[in-house]
């Protein structure tokens, strides 16, 4: 699972992320774009090895009380979907 993981990871764009973003109704900012992207480039492993330890509230500066709220609800969503694969 980690290798599909890490191989979509690699070839992940910034368009990408704004899709997904897009997709989920979260408008991000260039900046907010650009954070999310490095982010999740260089901490994907972490996260993926500790979800439960992941903490989110960390990051709330670098986006906006929206998207921030509704990142949460992804976050969540999908941690709840698939934390029995993790």
């Amino acid at each position: 699972m980690f290798n599909l993981i890490e191989r979509y990871i690699s070839r992940m764009t910034k368009e990408d992320i704004r899709n997904f973003a897009s997709s989920k109704n979260i408008s991000l900012s260039d900046t907010e774009l650009d954070f999310t992207y490095d982010f999740v480039k260089k901490n994907y492993r972490n996260v993926l090895a500790n979800p439960k330890l992941f903490n989110l509230d960390r990051y709330k500066n670098n986006y906006s009380q929206e998207n921030f709220s509704k990142i949460t609800k992804v976050w969540q969503e999908y941690s709840q979907k698939y934390s029995n694969y993790l």
